[in-house]
């Protein structure tokens, strides 16, 4: 997957800013994909060249003129051909864990720590997701739109994940304090 599949997706059918959109983007891909602001207008960029997004000059009173991007045919036309491809699992690539399997190497204190810290990061996570929960998906999913479905299950597989990495910190701190 590439980052202009994942702004392709954010934009749907609505017309952004590059800023609203990293912004949309941070809220609701952030689980899933990261990218910076200055890689987004980059792709942006990207994507107009060649066609995939068309940008439109919003003139504004006593600020820079607004750009707003949307999605073109040609644009939906990559999306869909994208779909069509068989999704490959991502491997992991986590510091963290390479840091376990060498720990013998520091004080016992120094990875605890470390895990610990991990774990409060997961921790905030998860809360960040639950309330996006929460104010998102208020109703029964059974009463949701299946473009409302969707969104909701990337959320659930954020929600899982984090709830599976704050599982995995407490058993690693546990596992590692024993002598």
């Amino acid at each position: 997957m590439a980052l202009a599949h994942t702004i392709l997706a954010t934009l749907g059918d609505e017309a952004y800013s590059g800023y609203d959109l990293w912004k949309k983007f941070s809220q609701t891909s952030a689980y899933y994909w990261q990218a910076s602001q200055q890689q987004i207008y980059r792709e942006l960029g990207k994507l107009e060249k060649e066609g995939a997004i068309a940008s439109e000059i919003i003139p504004q009173e006593g600020r820079p003129n607004k750009k707003l991007y949307k999605i073109t045919e040609k644009g939906i036309e990559k999306l869909k051909d994208w779909l069509l491809e068989p999704a490959e699992p991502m491997a992991i690539r986590e510091e963290l864990l390479v840091k376990v399997i060498a720990a013998e190497l520091v004080p016992r204190s120094v990875i605890l720590q470390e895990i610990k810290r991990h774990r409060q990061i997961h921790t905030q996570q998860l809360s960040v997701y639950k309330e996006i929960e929460q104010q998102k998906f208020p109703e029964q999913v059974d009463q949701l739109s299946f473009k409302q479905k969707c969104f909701y299950a990337t959320l659930r597989c954020g929600l899982s994940y984090e709830s599976y990495r704050i599982a995995w910190c407490d058993e690693a701190i546990a596992l590692l304090s024993e002598d």
